[in-house]
């Protein structure tokens, strides 16, 4: 089995694959055992702490961590990547394949500087692309909102980064003494009538004007037959009021990490790493 784990700013989400047995065929592909998203460890946190926490999850599903043979790693959070390594290595007995340069992953990248990609964002285009093909854009709503743009070719051409929804609402919290923290929902009307629906109004309507501002002008640019996909925490409920958000896959970054794994296995299991 594969632990796929992509590790965010905010939140990490982890998937269990079991890559193959009888019932896997083409068209289903591999099955995703169970998921898990859980609040981002701090660099506080020990490797004991982490693995204690992963072990329990596992618990709660029945499952024993000695499943695992496999795990991908996706990181934007440097300063936890020895952490993790040191939890593959003594509770899993596994060498992590973490998504870095050198790595392959069949997406040609065109931008200005690669290195400086994020890996959560080139595992999702890998997966988009795996499903859609292209042109496409991915919009990845997590701590940070991503766009991103891949040719019909499949190559990463570039994209946008804007505030999360997240960002946006502790930031109006914290800079007006007398709004309320509320809950970031859909609202009933789009005239409110008190502050709480005042500020829901202001904060879903303003950010799918926000996310349509800005995929209106890429599929202007790449063309009417652009694919769009939503992924994230938040894409579900962006996606119900977007014009332009097509499909939302809440899984594509575990299933990027899977294929990543997958196309690097081979020279993994001889470099040992």
């Amino acid at each position: 089995m594969l632990l796929a784990m992509d590790v965010g700013n905010t939140n990490t989400v982890l998937g269990l694959y079991q890559l193959a047995n009888k019932a896997t065929t083409p068209a289903t592909g591999p099955e995703l055992v169970a998921n898990w998203r859980i609040t981002t460890p701090s660099s506080r946190q020990t490797s004991d702490e982490f693995g204690i926490l992963l072990r329990n999850l596992f618990g709660l599903k029945g499952l024993e961590i000695g499943v695992v043979d496999g795990i991908a790693i996706s990181s934007v959070v440097p300063p936890l990547d020895s952490t993790l390594r040191q939890v593959c290595e003594l509770y899993f007995h596994v060498r992590p394949l973490f998504v870095e340069p050198g790595v392959k992953t069949g997406i040609p990248v065109l931008t200005d500087n690669p290195a400086e990609l994020g890996a959560d964002r080139i595992v999702n285009c890998i997966a988009a692309f795996e499903r859609f093909g292209g042109p496409c854009i991915v919009v990845d709503m997590g701590t940070a909102t991503t766009f991103d743009v891949l040719s019909k070719k499949g190559e990463f051409l570039g994209g946008a980064i804007a505030p999360g929804l997240g960002i946006s609402a502790d930031a109006l919290f914290s800079r007006a003494a007398r709004l309320p923290r509320i809950d970031i929902k859909k609202p009933a009307k789009v005239i409110g009538t008190g502050t709480v629906d005042n500020i829901q109004i202001g904060l879903y309507y303003g950010y799918i004007g926000l996310v349509d501002g800005i995929l209106e002008r890429m599929i202007a640019e790449m063309g009417p037959e652009t694919k769009t996909v939503a992924t994230g925490g938040l894409a579900k409920l962006i996606a119900g009021g977007s014009k332009y958000i097509g499909a939302v896959d809440e899984m594509l970054t575990l299933t990027g990490l899977r294929l990543i794994y997958e196309r690097n296995l081979d020279r993994h299991k001889k470099r040992g790493t």
